[in-house]
């Protein structure tokens, strides 16, 4: 791994989980390895910004202590070439952060990467320029993920209302897809899982698993949205998967997507392409 010498924190103190006394932890977990980051702890509307004068300054190591949004920015903007990223937990889902450094705080996972870290390169997905690592889900469940942020902080009328929502919208829009040269078919959302946390491939296979959920009617639509909620959506019943490099998604309006946990809007054509080289990440080893 390149020697790490010049370091770049992000770190959203505005976030619960990240805490206002980040940086100064941040500095004491720096300092005791020899190292003397530049640690900025920036408004949550100026996280863009301060997001990309840290990439601009050329690093070595740019680590990102904040939300799903913020880590799949930062993974863009690192792309393969530019600074190690490591993308720590601050955020609700933390998705990426969970599938390289497990369930650790931000604290304990800086600490295990400065020691034991090496240096990896991950593939992913890509769609509409929008990159993603670890899932992207398109169609009706990407509905209900504001009833899931609602049902995590206890509100539970609100995440009733959004739930009822999200049923309601549920066939307003069935998705249309091919999965690189197969046939036309029709589903209500697909879900894209990246070798990094796909359970069906190996790390280094260069594919994407492409997760198709067909759901018949209202009482499917009512258990996928259960489980979304509650649980694991592959343990859903009308869920077939398989490999694929490229996908194109049709609809008849725009599709609502969830990318690395953050909730986007597609155009009515999408392609997702999987990608073998996006960013690089200071991993830990995977049997600690």
């Amino acid at each position: 791994m390149t020697a790490i010498r010049r370091v770049e924190v992000i770190a959203n103190v505005a976030s619960g989980s990240v805490g206002k006394d980040a940086p100064q932890e941040a500095a004491k977990i720096f300092a005791d390895v020899g190292l003397d980051a530049n640690i900025r702890a920036p408004a949550t509307g100026d996280l863009s910004r301060a997001l990309r004068a840290a990439v601009d300054a050329a690093p070595d190591l740019l680590v990102v202590i904040a939300g799903d949004g913020t880590a799949r920015a930062a993974a863009e903007m690192c792309g393969p070439d530019g600074p190690i990223l490591a993308p720590l937990p601050g955020g609700t889902m933390n998705m990426l952060p969970h599938a390289i450094y497990g369930s650790r705080s931000w604290q304990d996972a800086l600490t295990i990467a400065l020691a034991q870290g090496s240096e990896r390169m991950l593939g992913g997905g890509e769609v509409e320029g929008r990159r993603f690592l670890v899932a992207a889900i398109l169609g009706s469940p990407a509905l209900w993920a504001p009833a899931r942020e609602a049902a995590r902080f206890g509100q539970n009328k609100l995440a009733l209302m959004r739930a009822r929502r999200a049923l309601r919208r549920a066939f307003s829009g069935r998705l249309r897809y091919m999965l690189d040269v197969g046939p036309r078919e029709k589903a209500e959302a697909l879900v894209f899982l990246c070798p990094l946390t796909s359970r069906a491939l190996n790390e280094d296979e260069q594919t994407l698993e492409a997760a198709v959920l067909d759901v018949k009617g209202a009482a499917d639509a009512f258990r996928l949205g259960l489980h979304a909620l509650i649980g694991d959506w592959r343990d859903a019943p009308a869920v077939d998967s398989e490999r694929c490099k490229v996908a194109r998604i049709w609809a008849a309006h725009g599709i609502p997507a969830i990318l690395d946990g953050e909730s986007v809007r597609l155009k009515s054509l999408a392609e997702v392409t999987y990608k073998p080289e996006l960013v690089r990440v200071l991993a830990i080893p995977k049997d600690l």
